[in-house]
């Protein structure tokens, strides 16, 4: 819903880096600045360090003071509020929701290279623009290109 202010995924917690806490960010998709809130595991904690590229942020938490609490968290979402634009939305948003002729969104699965919805028949859909045409979270219907999905032949 645009204006709404939701927790997204700013990234994943990747390997620790150094004695104190400190870990390297995978696929990071906000700006990670130091004093940052950040919710991972259910707890909030502010960004104490920050280093690295923005391609390869190093951050260190508030509360995560040595490398094994930095391996613990290894793997999960970092979380920072940030507010939805007009026609955007969240991958979770379309858990539920019918894809027209195929069923509905199971879950949400993380690709390496991006997400893909998962139907409840076992159908994948690549969440990317050539595969989505159009999503209506009202309705809880998603439009899919069936073409480039090879659900059916160029003529048809």
């Amino acid at each position: 819903m645009a204006g709404e202010t939701r927790l997204v995924t700013a990234g994943r917690v990747g390997r620790s880096h150094g004695l104190d806490g400190s870990f390297a960010v995978e696929r990071p998709d906000h700006e990670l600045a130091k004093g940052t809130l950040i919710t991972v595991a259910g707890d909030t904690r502010r960004i104490e360090r920050r280093a690295g590229t923005d391609e390869r942020p190093l951050i260190r938490l508030e509360g995560v003071t040595d490398r094994e609490a930095a391996r613990a968290l290894h793997g999960e979402p970092l979380l920072v509020e940030d507010t939805l634009g007009d026609g955007e939305w969240l991958a979770d948003d379309l858990v539920g929701c019918k894809v027209e002729g195929m069923g509905e969104v199971r879950r949400i699965v993380g690709g390496p290279s991006c997400d893909v919805l998962e139907l409840e028949g076992g159908e994948l859909i690549p969440l990317v623009s050539d595969a989505v045409l159009g999503v209506d979270l009202e309705a809880g219907s998603i439009s899919v290109d069936r073409r480039f999905l090879r659900l059916e032949d160029e003529t048809g």
